[in-house]
């Protein structure tokens, strides 16, 4: 069974990687430390610095084991000098909400990188399936967990 990869976009890529780079060369350093110190105290039974320590390692090391694995599963797509006829992977999408007129704009990347507080929506997300393919001027309708939502394509733009 080969698994499928996910799309990610350059930037996206560089963030998990930065991520991964500063959980092996400054946290997982310094909760090696943090054991040692701990070790230095006497007795391991009864050390609850000690067990704080190898606690947080282990958090470490899964999640340096789950960027790598996301890392390796991932394909970079370049969201730059995309066309903007229809929304892709990587298009900037501003939308008009039918009912309150209320604009937002979401660039879609990978589920990785999502971050509505970013205007960073994942394309495999409810709006974000809804809207690829869209072109400007077409409206769409997307069940979310608020309910229903009804979007005008305003304008489509690479990132």
């Amino acid at each position: 069974m080969t698994l499928k990869k996910l799309p990610i976009t350059r930037s996206g890529y560089r963030n998990l990687m930065k991520e991964l780079s500063r959980l092996k060369r400054v946290d997982r350093v310094q909760t090696m430390k943090d054991i040692e110190e701990a070790r230095s105290h006497g007795d391991l039974t009864e050390n609850a610095e000690y067990e704080a320590a190898k606690e947080r390692q282990a958090f470490i090391e899964r999640k340096i084991h789950d960027i790598e694995s996301r890392l390796t599963h991932s394909e970079i797509i370049e969201t730059k000098n995309l066309s903007t006829d229809r929304v892709v992977f990587g298009s900037v999408v501003l939308l008009e909400n039918v009912d309150t007129g209320e604009r937002v704009q979401y660039q879609l990347v990978g589920p990785d990188e999502s971050d509505v507080k970013q205007g960073k929506i994942s394309s495999h997300s409810p709006v974000g399936c809804a809207l690829i393919g869209k072109e400007v001027n077409d409206e769409v309708s997307v069940r979310t967990p608020g309910g229903m939502r009804n979007f005008i394509v305003m304008r489509i733009s690479s990132a």
